[in-house]
C-alpha cells in the first residue's frame, strides 16, 4: 500500500476461525487503531469487525519506524491474540498453530487485501457494504448496522466516534 491513498483492506484470521468472536478480541483491533491513529500513521474513514474477519478504509500517513502501519497492525494484533489466548484459552490457541521457521502460531492469514478506492462512487459503495455487512447473509449478527457496536455506522449515521480514531470520508474528498 502506498502512503496518503486510500483503501479498502481485509484482514483474515488464520484459517477463517472465529476469533474476533469474544469482546476481548474486538477490543485488542480497536486499541491497535487508536495507537496508529494517536501517532498519526494512519486515517480510518470506516471499519466493522466481523467474527472472522475485519474491513477497513483507510489511509497510511507514514512508517512506524521501519514498518508500515499495516504491518504494525497486524503484528501488534497478533501478539496481544497470543497473550490473551495463552492467559485464557490454550485449547484453541492450539488452532494456529503452524510450522513456520520464524514463528509458531499464525493468527492473520497473509492474503490481507487491500484495494485502492479511486473513485467517490467506489468508496460510498465499499463504506455502505462496511457498515452493512453485519446484517446480511450467514452472518445476522444485528437487525440493523446501528445496532452493531463494532463499526463506524454511528459515526455516519449521528456523528457520534465512540472510538476516538475516525475521520469523515467527506473531510478527505
Amino acid at each position: 500500500m502506498e502512503f496518503e491513498k486510500i483503501y479498502f483492506f481485509t484482514a483474515t484470521i488464520h484459517n477463517w476461525l472465529p476469533l474476533l468472536k469474544k469482546e476481548s478480541f474486538k477490543e485488542i483491533i480497536i486499541s491497535s487503531l487508536n495507537y496508529l491513529h494517536s501517532k498519526k500513521l494512519i486515517r480510518i474513514y470506516g471499519f466493522v469487525i466481523m467474527p472472522n474477519h475485519i474491513h477497513l478504509i483507510w489511509e497510511l500517513l507514514e512508517m512506524n519506524g521501519k514498518e508500515s502501519p499495516h504491518a504494525s497492525f497486524l503484528k501488534f494484533t497478533g501478539h496481544q491474540f497470543l497473550q490473551n489466548l495463552k492467559e485464557n484459552d490454550v485449547q484453541f490457541l492450539e488452532k494456529f498453530k503452524v510450522d513456520e521457521s520464524n514463528k509458531s502460531n499464525s493468527f492473520w492469514q497473509r492474503d490481507s487485501l487491500p484495494i485502492e478506492l479511486f473513485t467517490q462512487k467506489v468508496l460510498f459503495q465499499k463504506l455502505d457494504y462496511v457498515h452493512n455487512n453485519p446484517c446480511r447473509g450467514k452472518w445476522m449478527l444485528a437487525d440493523s448496522p446501528l445496532d452493531y457496536h463494532y463499526s463506524s455506522f454511528e459515526f455516519y449515521e449521528n456523528g457520534l466516534d465512540r472510538f476516538g480514531f475516525l475521520t469523515h470520508i467527506g473531510e478527505r474528498l
